[in-house]
């Protein structure tokens, strides 16, 4: 009989993400949950849909090479 090839399981951190923390005002934390409670998502669905609007910010954003701090 033919074996049954069964993969293992991939070990957190080993599927093509990272995870970090962030801070954000609480008012800002209230309006995503908001955002969710209204749209009926999970705060899985709206860390990807945070993830597309990053990218997009990433795409759009410009280093200013001539700003002195």
């Amino acid at each position: 009989m033919a074996k049954i090839k069964i993969p293992k399981k991939k070990l957190k951190g080993e599927d093509g993400h990272k995870t970090f923390s962030i801070r954000v005002p609480d008012d800002l934390y209230e309006e995503l949950n908001t955002f969710a409670s209204k749209t009926e998502l999970s705060r899985n669905e709206i860390i990807e849909i945070i993830t597309i609007l990053l990218k997009e910010a990433l795409n759009i954003a410009e280093i200013d090479d001539h700003s002195v701090k």
